[in-house]
């Protein structure tokens, strides 16, 4: 049984048994509304505007968790918010009753959730209320809800505390944020208009939106490493998928053109600023079309859901405008880090020659990493941040990618390119190998380069091998993570700012 941990709560839970003794019910199993606040607001300034003298009353019953409240004698004012906004109730003695008022003195509480019934009118002051004939009480609120504060500093910087300056806190208890952060309400509200704007895009493009297997018998089409599950009447290990690519193409061998999916991908991997193990990703996959394909189609995605989301091509993010309005910037990886470094690592055609440039030059260069994960090292230390405008990088080494078609007359390289903004990755995409006996031929050369334990290993898929001999169509395939597209979106720096539930340590880890 819940025990109050303060006087606070003692005295909410006094108010909860106050309520009870009274007859009333604190938490009924029925409610009544007419109007959101919003609604009843307008509802009266349209009589407003109709009326050649006082406007007909309007009757309304509206229900919210109070905000704010002042009690000054026999009159009683509150401000609740429901989802769409906020109302004021203006509540006296001689309207609701004595008992019904002493009620509101004794027992009400911010954060308390109420319903009330009454006629809509305007204030002396001029503010838009509802005149309260009724008033009933629909959740008694237990805890008082966090106070947040701001403050500007010297600097104009704005300087937040109270009992949610941790922001960690704010995290573990989402819940509570929501409900005294307007703020953060609307984050979440772009992200919805985020992925809705994905949809409708692609939708139009023609594509089909699927669904395909988060329980997956062998995981694959990314390099990280899976979660693991057993089921146990099936007697079989089975992987948290942490990508939609393999079972997408799948769908290109029966005959849809472009499909695309929406949904939760799973690695076991660290948590930073910019990774979360749960995460949501888009993957579009399209039939006769490559590499260059994808850009277009990428950064026309892209802009348009700035357009929907933003009401612009043009965003703010971590201090810096960023133009989304395309063409974009295409290079090539060796172009971009010869420029970023001096190196060019097509000179140094192994990884113990390449790691030697490296460490001279002042880099790292991790020693047990083949050719193909130095250079990508390489990207991601020197280049990736510096990549704020929309930026297409191009050509990958074929040992860290297995699923895309080698370049023409280069057997080093496969067309593949990563999308950047902002000094992040932002996708990933390729010109999709359909050769089956080449692809065999990589699963098997990953095997060979990568231990079972690091995330490049990959798992031959002979079902997937199977579709492929059946005939896959030339494709290009695109990932999206659109949780950092959220982050652009809003200018939010950590990832944990657009994911309703980030996964944190347990309190006693540090």
């Amino acid at each position: 049984m819940w025990t109050p941990s303060n006087n606070l709560e003692q005295e909410r839970l006094d108010k909860l048994n106050n309520l009870r003794r009274r007859q009333i019910d604190p938490y009924p199993n029925r409610v009544v509304r007419t109007h959101t606040t919003v609604e009843a607001a307008r509802a009266f300034e349209a009589a407003e505007r109709q009326a050649t003298s006082e406007p007909e009353p309007i009757a309304v019953t509206v229900t919210g968790r109070i905000v704010r409240q002042n009690l000054k004698g026999k009159v009683y004012f509150a401000h609740i918010e429901d989802g769409a906004g906020r109302l004021q109730l203006f509540v006296r003695i001689d309207k609701v009753g004595e008992s019904t008022y002493e009620m509101i003195r004794q027992d009400l509480d911010l954060g308390d959730f109420v319903q009330a019934s009454g006629t809509m009118m305007r204030t002396r002051a001029g503010e838009i209320s509802v005149l309260v004939d009724e008033l009933t009480v629909l959740a008694k609120a237990l805890s008082p809800l966090p106070v947040i504060k701001e403050r500007v500093r010297e600097d104009g910087t704005v300087e937040r505390f109270g009992a949610f300056s941790d922001v960690e806190e704010r995290y573990r208890q989402r819940y509570a944020d929501l409900a005294v952060n307007p703020d953060t309400r609307a984050v979440f509200r772009a992200r919805a208009r985020t992925i809705n704007a994905l949809r409708q895009f692609l939708d139009e493009e023609g594509f089909l939106e699927v669904e395909t297997p988060i329980l997956q018998p062998l995981y694959g089409g990314a390099a990280a490493r899976p979660f693991i599950t057993h089921h146990n009447q099936l007697h079989q290990d089975l992987y948290l998928r942490i990508s939609f690519e393999l079972y997408l193409k799948r769908l290109l061998v029966g005959m849809y053109d472009a499909v695309y999916e929406i949904g939760r991908d799973f690695r076991n991997e660290g948590v930073s600023f910019k990774h979360n193990p749960e995460f949501t990703q888009l993957e579009f996959y399209q039939a006769y079309t490559d590499y260059h394909g994808m850009m277009d189609l990428t950064e026309r995605l892209i802009a348009f859901v700035a357009e929907q989301v933003t009401g612009s091509t043009t965003i703010h993010y971590e201090g810096h405008t960023i133009d989304l309005t395309p063409p974009w910037t295409r290079i090539t990886l060796r172009d971009a880090i010869r420029e970023r470094t001096g190196i060019d690592y097509i000179e140094h055609p192994d990884a113990q020659t390449l790691g030697a440039a490296m460490q001279r030059a002042g880099l790292a260069a991790p020693p047990k990493h083949t050719w193909g994960k130095l250079v990508d090292t390489l990207l991601g230390d020197t280049v990736e941040p510096t990549l704020i405008q929309p930026t297409f990088i191009l050509d990958y080494p074929r040992d860290i990618s297995p699923f895309a078609k080698t370049v023409p007359g280069d057997p080093t390289h496969v067309e593949r390119f990563e999308l950047f903004i902002g000094g992040m990755e932002m996708g990933n995409a390729f010109t999709e190998l359909n050769d089956p006996l080449d692809q065999e031929a990589r699963f098997v050369e990953m095997g060979r380069l990568y231990g079972a334990e690091e995330d490049e290993a990959t798992p031959v898929d002979e079902d997937y091998l199977r579709a492929m001999r059946y005939g896959m169509p030339p494709c290009g395939g695109c990932g999206i993570g659109v949780d950092r597209l959220v982050m652009l979106m809003t200018d939010k720096s950590t990832i944990r700012e657009v994911l309703l539930f980030p996964h944190l340590r347990e309190r006693n880890e540090r």
